[in-house]
């Protein structure tokens, strides 16, 4: 197998596309052929497309139009020129992208097909061009991604929890093998706990607060806004996150003396408004842990591949 491929992670989030060194908002919207600016702009197939900004409306299947494969295209343009990757040379990639873990085993193969489906792809994005060749897509579960680095030192029973903008992920790793059979998947992510505030926001003070200023402080701890807005975010994050290890004990696991181990987006509103401070709960506050660790799981497969070659 070449060993000039590139591998790059891709996770494809509902909230925020994630890449092994960027982030970004699953925002996109067509736009004028000649845009002002050509920041964050895609030039594809005849048509601009601006990325980011807000979000795009929750989709249950994320192949069922072309919004996913073109945010794809702009995850893959950003991380090239993160590292430094000359834009024009012919890229040759192996894709590494992530499902929820419960929906992975029965959306996986179609999944796969959608990113698949153009084995070359030419674009541009930012004014630059890209010429990428697929190699392969690998898919992974998500959760699972976000520990891989994690693994060797999970030694017995581990509880780890994804939480993700549209859905909560819970697996249970007994002796660093994830076990399929106690997989479970909450519908109830960080977009939910997002709408309640505004919800509140219109009840308390008639001003409803805009969702990229939520998302900005969930990531920065802080934001521009008065304080009557912050402490209603301080307190409907504490109640949802409680709720959340609520939630794991109504599932008959001892969040006291279980490992448990936090990912996603809501790892740093676990840590920093859920009151607990337990040496058995531990966080992956990397939002990009899950892209990162498809990278390693890919890498594993194509030195196994390189091995049978050899």
């Amino acid at each position: 197998m070449d060993t000039n491929i590139q591998i790059i992670g891709v996770d494809n989030g509902n909230s925020q596309h994630k890449t092994r060194h960027t982030c970004f908002t699953t925002g996109i919207a067509l736009v004028d052929d000649n845009p002002i600016v050509y920041d964050n702009i895609l030039d594809y197939n005849g048509k601009c497309y601006r990325i980011g900004g807000d979000r795009i409306n929750v989709q249950d299947d994320k192949v069922c139009n072309e919004n996913f494969y073109l945010l794809t295209l702009a995850s893959i343009a950003r991380e090239l020129n993160a590292r430094g990757t000359e834009a024009v040379r012919k890229n040759h990639i192996i894709l590494a992208a992530g499902l929820p873990i419960g929906r992975y085993g029965a959306e996986k193969k179609a999944f796969r097909n959608y990113l698949l489906k153009n084995r070359m792809v030419r674009f541009r994005y930012e004014k630059k061009e890209y010429v990428i060749f697929i190699e392969d897509v690998l898919v992974y579960p998500q959760c699972y991604g976000a520990i891989v680095g994690r693994l060797p030192m999970m030694t017995g029973q581990e509880i780890v929890v994804d939480i993700g903008s549209w859905t909560i992920d819970i697996m249970k790793v007994t002796d660093r093998v994830p076990d399929q059979a106690t997989i479970a998947t909450d519908p109830n992510g960080i977009i939910t706990c997002m709408r309640r505030i505004q919800e509140v926001c219109v009840a308390q003070t008639n001003e409803k607060i805009d969702e990229y200023m939520i998302r900005e402080f969930i990531t920065k701890g802080d934001v521009r806004l008065d304080q009557e807005f912050v402490d209603i975010m301080a307190k409907e994050f504490t109640r949802y996150t409680k709720g959340i290890f609520r939630n794991l004990a109504e599932r008959g696991i001892n969040v006291r003396t279980t490992p448990i181990t936090f990912v996603g987006g809501g790892a740093v509103l676990m840590k920093r408004y859920a009151g607990i401070d337990q040496k058995n709960v531990s966080y992956v506050e990397d939002v990009k842990a899950n892209a990162i660790g498809y990278e390693a799981l890919a890498g594993l497969y194509l030195n196994a591949q390189r091995k049978k070659e050899a």
